[in-house]
């Protein structure tokens, strides 16, 4: 009997929501590695998901809540869909990164499951700089930038599989080390697009250039210190595009 094509991609799809959050997904989605390396296309998908979600968290709060309260509303609802995914792949990353000189210190260090010094401090940053970020947009700009902040992050950490090696024998994101393919990406890249539609042209744009700025940076310094990335890179790599993505929304020029 011939596999489906179309329950095939669900599967790939639900398999990639099931592995970067904590939603559930349908029963029948089943689990391989095989299926894993094909769910890399869909890991922006996933961030139009998570959003989507902060987007409607937002608003329904800020009808009865300061603006404040309600970005603290978006940020919590999205740390508890991913299971703080991301964020404990910054943290970790600088940690390596920052208390590590030889490829094997780093990911030695990266592996560890405690938090260090330079982890932490670089955690309460990053989550400072959304929070302060996403205050200093418009009110009514705040859910498509939450929207598009989450898709085209994701997809920036999708290239870093397309132009890096995976540097692990073995680990959490081990299952998507395959290197993905063009068209892999480009149907990525177009899901991200799709995020940026109820943005205004010029600071999407913007956005989309720090976004990628701030990625070609940690790819680069991927490359030189270890020589490829880990899971702990990919997570991040999507933190620091996302806070680079509402950084170009809010730059005086656009």
């Amino acid at each position: 009997m011939r596999p489906n094509p179309l329950r095939a991609e669900l599967e790939y799809f639900f398999g990639a929501i099931r592995f970067f959050t904590r939603l559930p997904v349908p029963a029948w989605v089943g689990h391989s590695s095989e299926a894993l390396n094909k769910a890399s296309r869909y890991f922006p998908a996933v961030g139009l998901i998570v959003g989507a979600l902060a987007a409607l968290v937002f608003g329904v709060a800020s009808l009865f809540f300061p603006k404040t309260l309600a970005v603290l509303a978006a940020m919590t609802v999205t740390l508890y869909a991913t299971g703080s995914f991301h964020e404990d792949g910054w943290s970790d990353m600088v940690d390596g990164f920052g208390g590590g000189w030889e490829k094997a210190q780093i990911l030695t260090i990266m592996k560890d499951s405690r938090i260090g010094s330079f982890g932490a401090v670089a955690l309460v940053i990053m989550l400072l700089s959304k929070f302060c970020a996403l205050l200093e947009l418009d009110l009514a700009t705040i859910p498509a930038a939450l929207l598009a902040g989450h898709t085209v992050s994701r997809f920036c950490s999708t290239t870093l599989m397309r132009g890096l090696d995976y540097v692990r024998d073995e680990g959490k994101a081990k299952p998507l080390a395959t290197r993905i393919g063009w068209g892999e990406l480009a149907f990525a890249g177009g899901t991200a697009l799709l995020a940026l539609f109820f943005l205004r042209p010029l600071p999407a744009l913007l956005g989309c250039v720090f976004a990628a700025a701030a990625t070609l940076w940690l790819a680069r310094l991927f490359r030189h210190r270890i020589g490829g990335y880990t899971g702990d890179c990919l997570g991040a790599t999507q933190q620091l595009a996302e806070v680079a993505f509402y950084c170009g929304l809010l730059c005086k020029y656009s």
